[in-house]
């Protein structure tokens, strides 16, 4: 109960780690996404997503090498094969892989459910806890140089799918417009229809 502590991922050559999940069905099923993704000039940068199948004793491959910075993983509470994984992608370049990925089979293939563009990737994805199918994802559009950063842009949007990510349809009611810093999402547990979003906008429309 946080008396003492075991390191788990000494093993593997990651600089940073982004996101932490563990399977609800499955406690032994962890899933780490490395690279932090914050947009400082000193964030560290990380090598994909890994696995571990007996409680972090032992570490996967790395899997979407390419997606830099993990802003989020999800696990399907029905099925420990099925996983989300929101990949910012690269802070200081444009394409690698960044998008909204899914597995339904443990991570031995992926699919990018949500693909925008060579800038925007997605930070965040929250689910439904009554309804696994339905997901709230942020996508986030940004890119840092060497003199300047642009922490803002019109594909930054939040996204709902009530089909385990099959498809996505962009929300926009009551919501913020025009170049969109990062969001943030929350689901009530109590009541899942209630949605909280923390939203990075200009002048008054930015906040919760």
């Amino acid at each position: 109960a946080g008396v003492s502590w075991t390191s788990l991922f000494d093993s593997v050559r990651a600089p940073s780690i982004g996101a932490v999940a563990v399977s609800p069905s499955n406690p032994d099923v962890i899933w780490v996404g490395t690279g932090e993704p914050q947009n400082m000039r000193s964030s560290s940068w990380g090598n994909g997503v890994y696995k571990s199948a007996d409680g972090g004793r032992t570490w996967s491959a790395p899997m979407l090498p390419r997606s830099q910075h993990i802003g989020r993983i999800v696990i399907d509470p029905r099925d420990p094969n099925v996983v989300y994984v929101a990949a910012v992608g690269p802070l200081w370049a444009p394409g690698g892989e960044r998008g909204l990925y899914k597995t339904s089979d443990g991570g031995r293939t992926w699919t990018n459910t949500k693909e925008i563009s060579q800038y925007t990737g997605f930070t965040e994805v929250v689910m439904d806890p009554l309804n696994p199918d339905v997901l709230y994802a942020a996508s986030y559009q940004r890119e840092r140089r060497a003199y300047s950063f642009l922490p803002a842009g019109p594909e930054t949007a939040i996204w709902k799918t009530t089909d385990g990510a099959r498809t996505w349809t962009k929300l926009t009611s009551g919501l913020p417009t025009g170049e969109l810093g990062r969001i943030g999402l929350s689901v009530c547990r109590s009541r899942p229809n209630t949605v909280y979003a923390i939203i990075h906008a200009r002048g008054n429309t930015g906040g919760t």
